[in-house]
């Protein structure tokens, strides 16, 4: 059985308690031993790597000849030069996006057994024979509001013990919080919890020093209680799964022991905030053909987003243990996004690292307002930034190299479209008459063209949707999920502009050694904003899309209007942030039954465990 923590504050236990370490290597050696040499690889997963490749550089290449086309049209300008480069930056990501939501689109609807193709684990999930494997379930906190977050992992034991599964799973708040008031309270809630369900199952420990952030308190749990757990599951105060999901995770991780860890498709909750309802609209959209196109052939390189996943901790312990990067921080010290890195780490230990590409109770809250989620955003930049100090480390696969240069690009691409914006004036103040018809329809053709290419992911789960029996009754019908459709994509170009322009800065403060986060409590629950703060927030956005639109008007007044969808989030940037967050706003949307998500519908039970009411009726059900 696991050693069992005190319920209260705990002194920190190194880890290089070497019996507890011993015994854990023990179980990593003992898996590799057993293992039946199982290998999910398909014999032509290389070829689809390479048909990727090529159809990205493909892209690439086409998109980089147009471009040079028409600045060598314009007499290859040094504006012109500029302008080609920030295409060629934003080009590769903008094609990844684009082929992984094209393949994943035809493995869903054209192509038999598709899905099984991107997942051959999936038959694993099946079943209903008794589970002989541990699970612990770990929530970790950092100033959260603790009845917030203690409320989320009883409705995961809930549904768990609903099952007759439940006696395999154990559960613990691990908590970095520095503010000793937010402490007591967690100590209170748990305890609460405690009495009411029983002590032996339900842990809490504190650590007094924030060691290795996030990581940190997850390998902190591996070195004291690991050895007694076959796998973790790490959740997020905002995440949450159910029953069926977890236990379809644990079975195949069962069934396949070279797999490490086996990341869920993580969804949106219902949101009564109107930015975080409409962002998880097109963000689910967005991520289903997309993640199931890029698993068909990353294959046992998949991706970790550390949290909502299934981890086999005997070898998570023995080869997942971060570097500390050299140099001062923010680039340097402690790596801030453990995820990916953690991934890349298993999958060189020789173990598979897999997303589950379809959708499951597999949960999370989005960022309620756009200050949230610009706070939420900047983290990550920082924490993939330092990714370019990782491809260094030896033994890793050439595609777990390339998803950290993902990573990377994800927020470096970024800045091209603020950058391009302001050459643009430069660009068309020297052109004569002739040159700008010259280039004109072929410049509106790229822009349209790439514009489009940008929102393909989502558009592609739209056609989804569309395409699947019973897909749009889920969403209330046609009408309202195209109108839906409608909202979501003015809706990201909207934000779209704000936060490029944010990223764009922070990025050019880190490049000077500004630019810093930390790990804290974040606000979760919907709440409005002030149009003073939304002015303290964005008035930076507000200033470049009016000097930007300015010149614009004067040098080229038919690029003002094609440039619209990209200034138009600059100009609109305080409204938009206190329309958002206003939660009017937000429970008009509900009412119209715009933006809504099948869950709204019919409620899972794990999600009406959250309502104190809905987990009454529940229980009297039972």
């Amino acid at each position: 059985m696991p050693n069992r923590p005190n319920p209260k504050r705990e002194p920190a236990v190194r880890a290089s308690d070497t019996a507890h370490d011993a015994h854990l290597l023990r179980q990593e050696r003992e898996t590799v031993h057993h293992d039946p040499v199982f290998r999910m690889r398909p014999p032509n997963l290389l070829w689809r790597r390479l048909l990727v490749l090529a159809l990205n550089l493909a892209t690439v290449v086409a998109v980089g000849l147009w471009a040079g086309h028409l600045a060598g049209l314009a007499g290859w300008r040094v504006v012109d030069v500029a302008l080609l480069c920030c295409v060629l930056l934003a080009t590769p990501w903008i094609a990844i996006g684009f082929w992984n939501a094209s393949i994943g689109l035809l493995l869903a609807h054209a192509l038999p057994r598709g899905i099984e193709a991107a997942a051959p684990f999936l038959k694993g999930a099946a079943g209903q024979g008794r589970l002989s494997s541990r699970t612990a379930i770990l929530m970790t906190l950092r100033n959260e509001d603790p009845a917030r977050a203690v409320r989320r992992l009883r409705a995961v034991k809930a549904d768990l013990d609903a099952t007759s599964f439940g006696g395999q799973f154990d559960y613990f708040l691990l908590s970095d919080t520095s503010r000793s008031e937010v402490a007591a309270a967690e100590e209170a809630e748990v305890a609460r919890w405690q009495e009411s369900d029983g002590v032996h199952r339900i842990h809490y420990r504190r650590r007094t020093v924030n060691e290795g952030f996030k990581a940190g308190n997850v390998r902190d749990f591996c070195a004291r209680w690991g050895a007694g757990y076959d796998y973790m599951l790490p959740l997020d105060a905002d995440s949450v799964m159910g029953a069926q999901a977890i236990l379809s995770l644990v079975r195949i991780l069962d069934a396949h022991p070279r797999i490490g860890i086996l990341q869920s498709l993580v969804v949106g909750m219902p949101s009564a905030s109107a930015f975080a309802r409409i962002f998880q609209f097109g963000m689910r959209h967005g991520m289903r053909c997309y993640t199931l196109g890029a698993s068909w052939w990353t294959g046992d390189c998949g991706p970790f987003w550390g949290h909502n996943a299934l981890i086999r901790i005997a070898p998570f312990y023995a080869h997942c243990h971060l570097p500390v990067l050299p140099g001062a921080p923010p680039l340097g010290g402690p790596i801030l996004s453990h995820d990916q890195v953690e991934a890349v780490l298993m999958r060189r230990a020789g173990y598979e690292v897999r997303v589950l590409p379809v959708e499951s109770e597999s949960y999370e809250e989005n960022p309620p307002t756009i200050a949230e989620f610009i706070a939420r955003d900047l983290r990550w930049c920082l924490g993939n930034m330092q990714y370019l100090r990782l491809q260094g480390l030896p033994g890793l696969k050439p595609v777990s190299r390339f998803q950290l240069l993902w990573a990377v690009l994800m927020f470096a691409s970024v800045p091209a479209v603020p950058l391009a914006l302001v050459l643009l004036p430069f660009a068309a103040f020297g052109l004569s008459a002739e040159e700008a018809e010259a280039i004109g329809p072929g410049a509106a053709a790229l822009y349209g063209s790439l514009l489009v290419l940008g929102q393909f992911p989502k558009l592609a789960g739209l056609l989804d949707v569309a395409l699947r029996r019973g897909g749009l009754a889920a969403y209330g019908g046609g009408l309202r999920f195209f109108a839906s459709a409608a909202v979501e994509i003015t809706f990201s170009l909207l934000l779209g502009a704000i936060s490029a322009l944010a990223t764009t800065r922070f990025l050019i403060g880190l490049a000077f050694g500004w630019a810093a986060v930390g790990w804290n409590g974040q606000v979760r629950d919907a709440h409005a904003l002030s149009f003073s703060a939304a002015v303290r927030g964005l008035w930076g956005q507000t200033l470049f899309g009016l000097l930007v639109g300015a010149a614009l008007a004067l040098a080229a007044p038919v690029l003002l209007l094609w440039t619209l969808p990209l200034l138009a989030g600059c100009w609109l940037a305080v409204p938009f942030a206190v329309l958002t967050a206003a939660p009017s706003f937000g429970q008009k949307l509900a009412a119209a039954g715009l933006c809504a998500i099948p869950e709204e519908g019919v409620l899972p039970a794990i999600l009406a465990r959250l309502e104190p009411a809905a987990e009454t009726r529940l229980e009297r059900a039972a």
